[in-house]
C-alpha cells in the first residue's frame, strides 16, 4: 500500500458525469437512477430496450453502435436502427424454433457480431441469455450447460463439431443449435433464418424481477455456481457505466473483455449501449501494436481493460506508446484482478493519463468500488463505493458479523444488498445464496482493508479460487479433469504468482501405485487437461509428489501446498495426516 496520490486533473474531468462525488453519493436513490432509463408500460422492463430500441425511438438510430474489427483488420459498422432490425430477426427466429420466455440461450462464439446480436435477440425475446467463453474445453462447456438445462446455442461448426456435438447425449434439454457458417445433421444455419425473419418484433415486456441473464463462477470445492441476474439489473449497469467509466453519449469506448466472461456481457455489452456510445469490438487476441493502433485510429475515448493486458503493454516498454498519439482517450479503467501500483503510475507515464481501478464480482453483477475521473488516485488501491453502495470491512464469526472500523483493519470485504444488479440466486442452489448473506450484509469472500480516508484496498481472497490472466478459475475443476487420467491419484491445484497473468494454475500429481512420473507422462498430462479443459483454465505447471498433504479425513490441503510453495508458515497444521511431500 502506498500513500502517494495521482491528483485529479480538475480541467480534463470538470464535465465528468460524477463530478462531486460526496454531494451525489449523498443525494442518491436507486429510484432516481431508475429514472435515467425508460422502462416499458406498467413497469415492465426489458434490458434490450434500454440497450437499442429506445434510441431508435428517440432518433438515434443512425448513430453507429458496434464496430467490428475482423482479424484481418477489416470494420464493419453496425448502427443502433440495424441492430434493433437484427435483434428483431433473431428474437423471431428463437420463437419459431420454439424458444419461449425464460428458457436459456447460450453462446459459445468469439468477438463477433453474431454474438452480441444474439444477446441482445434472447433478452428481447425475453428468454435468458448465457455466454460461454470460446475457449473452454468440453468439460467446462458441460458442466455449464447441464447446470443451466441449455434449451438452444448459438456457435460456428469448427466450435460445435469439436466441443458440443460430443456432448450432445449429456444435453437432453437442448432443443435447438444454431451455427453462425453452416449447417450440420443436428444444428441450423443461422443466417438463412435471420434472412427470412420478420425485422419486426415485440418486445416482451418482462417483470423487472425475471431472469435475464445466467454467468458462471468456478467454485473451490465443486461444480460452477450459475449466477442469476435480473432485467432489473440494466439500471446499476446504466448508472454505473456513467459513474465508474464515465460514459457519455456519441463517446467512442472501447472494453476489451471477451463476453464469455460478466465483464464482457455487463460492460462490453449493456453499459455502453444503454449510455448510448459507439462500441469497438476487435475479434483478434492481444497483439501490442495493434492495440496502440486500435486507440490511436479508433480514436477511442474510454478504455476499459485488464491488468494483464496492461502488464503485458508495460513489457513492451513506454516508448512504444508513446510513438502513437491518443488525443482523444480521456479515461481509463482496469477490473479484473487487482491493479499493481506500478500500472497505475505507468499508464500516466505512457498515456497522460492513470488507469482508474475498479472491484466487483460475477455475484454484484456491477461495479461497486471504483476510482472515479473526478476523484485522486491512490495507487494501489480500488478505490470509493459508488453511489447507492454501501461497502464494509467484517470480522465473520459463529456469534455473527460485525463491521469493523479502524482504519486499516483487515477483514472481509462486505456489502449492504439491495442494489439492482444483485444476484437474485445460484441456479438450484438455495442453500449456497443464503450463505452468501448474514445479519444485513453480502459477505464477498475477499478480504480487504479501508483506510482513513475512505479508499478501499484488496488483501487477498478468503477461499482457494485462482485469478489467472482475469479469469476466475476454480481449482476443483482442473483437479477433477485431471482425474480422469487413468495414470493419476490424487490432484491439488494452486495458483502461484506470476507478473504478467497474476497467478499461474500449478497441478501436484500423485500417481497410481506403478506408474513412473517423468517427462512424457508430465507432457501427456498437460494436453489431457488442455483437451478437457481449454487453455484458459488448464495449470501450466504439473508436478509430481509421492503423496499429497491431507487433513486427517482426506481432504487435500491446498493451502498447505501454497505455503511450501512460496516458503509462507504453514501455519495450523494440527489436522494434518503425515506426509511425506
Amino acid at each position: 500500500m502506498t500513500n502517494d496520490r495521482i491528483t485529479k486533473d480538475d480541467r480534463a474531468h470538470s464535465d465528468a458525469n460524477l463530478h462531486d462525488y460526496p454531494a451525489t453519493r449523498a443525494g442518491f436513490t436507486w429510484e432516481d437512477a431508475r429514472k435515467e432509463i425508460s422502462g416499458l408500460p406498467d413497469g415492465k422492463l426489458n434490458i434490450c430496450h434500454e440497450a437499442i430500441d429506445r434510441h431508435v425511438s428517440a432518433g438515434n438510430g443512425g448513430q453507429t453502435a458496434l464496430r467490428w474489427i475482423t482479424k484481418s483488420g477489416f470494420r464493419a459498422d453496425y448502427t443502433y436502427g440495424e441492430l434493433q432490425e437484427l435483434t428483431n430477426r433473431f428474437a423471431n427466429v428463437l420463437q419459431a424454433q420454439g424458444v419461449s420466455r425464460g428458457d436459456k440461450v447460450y453462446s459459445l462464439l468469439g468477438r463477433v457480431p453474431e454474438l452480441y446480436i444474439a444477446a441482445l435477440g434472447t433478452l428481447k425475446a425475453g428468454a435468458v441469455f448465457c455466454p460461454l467463453f470460446s475457449a473452454f474445453g468440453p468439460e467446462p462447456i458441460r458442466a455449464r450447460m447441464e447446470i443451466g438445462g441449455a434449451n438452444a446455442l448459438i456457435t460456428s461448426r469448427r466450435l460445435y463439431e469439436r466441443k458440443v456435438a460430443p456432448l450432445r447425449d449429456h444435453l437432453p434439454a437442448l432443443r435447438c443449435v444454431f451455427l453462425t457458417d453452416d449447417a450440420v445433421e443436428d444444428a441450423l444455419h443461422l443466417a438463412p433464418l435471420m434472412d427470412a425473419a420478420s425485422d419486426s418484433f415485440k418486445m416482451a415486456a418482462m417483470d423487472p424481477e425475471e431472469p435475464a441473464l445466467l454467468h458462471f463462477t468456478s467454485g473451490t470445492t465443486g461444480k460452477p455456481k450459475g449466477v442469476v441476474h435480473v432485467h432489473d439489473a440494466v439500471v446499476a449497469h446504466h448508472i454505473t457505466g456513467r459513474y465508474a467509466l464515465d460514459l457519455q453519449p456519441e463517446d467512442t469506448y472501447w472494453c476489451t473483455a471477451d463476453p464469455g466472461w460478466v465483464t464482457g456481457t455487463s460492460y462490453g455489452i449493456i453499459a455502453p449501449l444503454t449510455n448510448r456510445v459507439t462500441m469497438i469490438v476487435d475479434e483478434a487476441e492481444f497483439d501490442v501494436h495493434r492495440w496502440y493502433d486500435t486507440l490511436d485510429r479508433e480514436a477511442v475515448n474510454i478504455w476499459y481493460t485488464a491488468p494483464t493486458a496492461i502488464r503485458m503493454l508495460m513489457k513492451a516498454g513506454t516508448d512504444l506508446a508513446r510513438a502513437h498519439s491518443f488525443p482523444a482517450l480521456r479515461f481509463m479503467a482496469s477490473v479484473g484482478e487487482p491493479l499493481n501500483p506500478e500500472a497505475v503510475v505507468w499508464g500516466q507515464e505512457a498515456f497522460g493519463l492513470p488507469f482508474h481501478d475498479n472491484w466487483w464480482q460475477t455475484e454484484t453483477g456491477g461495479i461497486m468500488i471504483a476510482n472515479f475521473a473526478s476523484m485522486d488516485i491512490k495507487p494501489g488501491s480500488m478505490g470509493k463505493p459508488l453511489p447507492g453502495i454501501e461497502a464494509g470491512i467484517v470480522e465473520v464469526s459463529d456469534e455473527g458479523v460485525r463491521e469493523v472500523s479502524a482504519p486499516l483493519a483487515m477483514g472481509e470485504l462486505a456489502l449492504r444488498p439491495g442494489w439492482p444488479s444483485m444476484m437474485r440466486g445460484y441456479l438450484h442452489e438455495q442453500a449456497r445464496y443464503d450463505k452468501c448473506f448474514r445479519d444485513g450484509w453480502y459477505l464477498s469472500g475477499d478480504l480487504a482493508m479501508r483506510d482513513a480516508d475512505g479508499y478501499f484496498w484488496f488483501v487477498g481472497r478468503s477461499n482457494d479460487l485462482i485469478k489467472s490472466a482475469g479469469h476466475l478459475i476454480g481449482p476443483f475443476e482442473v483437479e477433477s479433469a485431471l482425474m480422469e487420467h487413468d495414470s493419476v491419484a490424487e490432484v491439488g491445484v494452486i495458483g502461484i504468482p506470476d507478473d504478467t497473468v497474476g497467478e499461474l494454475v500449478k497441478a501436484y500429481v500423485a500417481l497410481k501405485p506403478g506408474i513412473k512420473p517423468g517427462e512424457e507422462l508430465r507432457l501427456e498430462l498437460l494436453g489431457h487437461a488442455r483437451k478437457r479443459l481449454g487453455p484458459a483454465v488448464a495449470p501450466k505447471e504439473i508436478v509430481f509428489r509421492e503423496n499429497l498433504p491431507k487433513t486427517r479425513s482426506g481432504k487435500i490441503m491446498r493451502r498447505l501446498l501454497k505455503a511450501r510453495e512460496l516458503g509462507l508458515p504453514e501455519g495450523d497444521i494440527s489436522t494434518l495426516e503425515s506426509d511425506e511431500s
